[in-house]
């Protein structure tokens, strides 16, 4: 007879099983799991789009609109680095997370060739002792992670954002829209049926804003398409989105819904 679930975290770790790989042999596997990730990032000539060592298009732009301002930066799922070493030659001081080894090992080499200074951190950010991702953090940066979630780290998710994040600080979020086959449409209970996260999950406006309510809608709207020579990464199938967490000195920001 085996009890495993005590406490809620007991839980989470009971639904990642579900979606753990024969590969991950039972181990907890948020998203795809490392191996996967160690698998896909090892052929660095592949041309994968945001292989690339360049930054969102949304991200240069809300330094350059002065919407957010250099600070302490957490870089969730920072892959080979291309957002946190952007955000090092812009003041900011980076600590950037992956659970792929290959993924960090490879960012680190960037940053070795840009003269960049990024504290590299290799593993699962809901796992990570509180002295490794201590905070507070003025910006959290996610490009890819969250929509290879599965849904029950939403609650993970949340609970770091609300350690680490801090007052007044932002969220710059970029996610799949479910456009072009890049995200899964299928509702959460289906994604638990079928023990499949079908590559990556799709979001809407709504769905982003209700996960996000605890949080101040600063800017929400599709990413812009960047062409090949430009010096910034956008494609259109993703959704961008800065959120503030309030401060009692924080002035108020009107919401911008641009969805052009």
């Amino acid at each position: 007879m085996d009890r495993t679930v005590r406490t809620v975290e007991d839980v989470l770790a009971l639904l990642d099983g579900l979606f753990a790989s024969e590969s991950e042999a039972g181990r907890l596997a948020t998203g795809d799991g490392k191996d996967f990730w160690d698998r896909f990032y090892t052929d660095r000539p592949r041309p994968v789009p945001f292989f690339v060592s360049k930054p969102d298009e949304n991200l240069a732009a809300y330094l350059d609109q002065g919407l957010i301002a250099p600070g302490r930066a957490l870089d969730l799922g920072c892959g080979a680095g291309r957002n946190a070493l952007y955000l090092a030659s812009r003041g900011f001081e980076v600590n950037a997370v992956d659970l792929s080894p290959v993924a960090v090992a490879w960012g680190e080499d960037r940053a070795h060739e840009a003269g960049a200074d990024v504290r590299f951190l290799c593993g699962d950010a809901f796992a990570l002792p509180a002295a490794e991702l201590s905070g507070p953090y003025d910006l959290v940066v996610d490009s890819g992670c969250f929509h290879h979630l599965p849904p029950h780290r939403r609650v993970s998710y949340l609970a770091l954002l609300d350690r680490v994040l801090a007052p007044g600080g932002h969220l710059a979020l970029t996610c799949f829209a479910g456009e072009q086959g890049m995200g899964s449409d299928l509702a959460d209970a289906d994604l638990y049926r079928q023990r499949d996260l079908q590559g990556g999950l799709a979001y809407t406006p709504e769905s982003l804003r209700w996960i996000f309510s605890d949080l101040v809608e600063v800017q929400l709207r599709r990413m812009r398409e960047e062409p090949p020579e430009s010096a910034l990464f956008g494609v259109t199938f993703l959704w961008t989105a800065l959120f503030r967490r309030s401060a009692a000195a924080s002035g108020d920001v009107r919401p911008v819904h641009d969805f052009a």
